[in-house]
């Protein structure tokens, strides 16, 4: 019986020929996770890099075509005026008309490609940051609207506004949309108002609120109406491309932030742009890289 006890006491030892290793098996673990750690950073770093050069060549494409069809429009806006001036009278009615309707959707259609450019110059023609008294920009914004304001009989009402490190052209390019869409999408039945504000967030970062009292929208078109081109009215109500608020999303872009819009239909619009108040050493290269080369 004792010796039978010795065999089955050394039997598990016998069983597994060398002395269990949890420490080493957890180290085989950790290296494999970190393996595959790195070769998913790779992998998301090529896909980066490919979708940076696929945009550099989206926008000199954008750049290049706006260009080269802005030519021939102008040429054809040229060609019908003098038709209409030399045999105007020979055309009749009718010919005058289609004149009339050739040189309205020639003139859209320049605006789409002016539009276009100045998505694609968000990044083609990128400035480095710099200080940005944001107070000043939008009041500039609201000089320059004040024919706008004047015509709609409304009001712009800009808070305290701080100082950030950031594109000064872009960022009064992204007032000016926000606020000149908050007095043309007014509601009817009361005078537009829209007022410009700032919410500070942990982390350096602030939010600009755009907001206003207009007509307002579903909530279902609250990110369709940053994409390119999209619109919620018909053109013969309320003019524009629909090109607006896709250069907004794309300069919050590249200033490290993003944009939101709350809104309630028949209440009014409120968008939000989250913005960092500083950016870092390697941002701020980038960003001077980039104005450095045009792109």
């Amino acid at each position: 019986m004792q010796q039978a006890v010795a065999i089955e006491s050394q039997s598990p030892g016998r069983r597994s020929g060398r002395p269990a290793d949890p420490g080493g098996e957890l180290r085989r673990q950790l290296d494999q996770a970190h393996r595959a750690m790195w070769a998913l950073y790779k992998e998301l770093d090529d896909k980066n890099a490919a979708l940076n050069r696929s945009n550099e060549e989206l926008e000199q494409f954008a750049t290049i075509a706006g260009h080269d069809l802005q030519e021939p429009l102008r040429k054809v806006i040229a060609f019908a005026a003098l038709l209409r001036e030399e045999h105007g009278q020979g055309l009749g009615a009718g010919g005058r008309d289609y004149l009339a309707r050739m040189d309205g959707a020639c003139e859209r259609m320049l605006v789409l490609i002016e539009d276009l450019l100045r998505l694609a110059r968000v990044t083609s023609q990128a400035r480095p940051f710099e200080r940005c008294d944001l107070a000043a920009v939008a009041a500039e914004v609201a000089a320059d609207l004040g024919a706008q304001v004047e015509r709609e009989r409304g009001e712009v009402v800009i808070g305290p506004l701080p100082v950030i490190e950031a594109d000064p052209v872009q960022l009064r390019q992204l007032l000016q949309n926000l606020v000149s869409n908050g007095l043309k999408f007014h509601h009817p039945d009361r005078p537009p108002r829209v007022t410009v504000s700032v919410r500070r967030l942990d982390g350096d970062r602030i939010e600009v609120q755009v907001a206003d009292n207009g007509i307002g929208f579903k909530a279902k078109f609250a990110e369709r109406i940053f994409q390119p081109f999209r619109r919620l009215h018909g053109q013969g109500r309320y003019p524009g491309t629909g090109m607006g608020l896709a250069i907004v999303r794309k300069i919050a872009q590249r200033h490290g932030g993003e944009v939101r819009v709350e809104s309630t239909l028949g209440e009014g619009s409120r968008f939000v742009v989250a913005l960092p108040c500083r950016h870092g050493r390697q941002a701020a290269g980038e960003s001077a890289r980039a104005a450095g080369d045009g792109r």
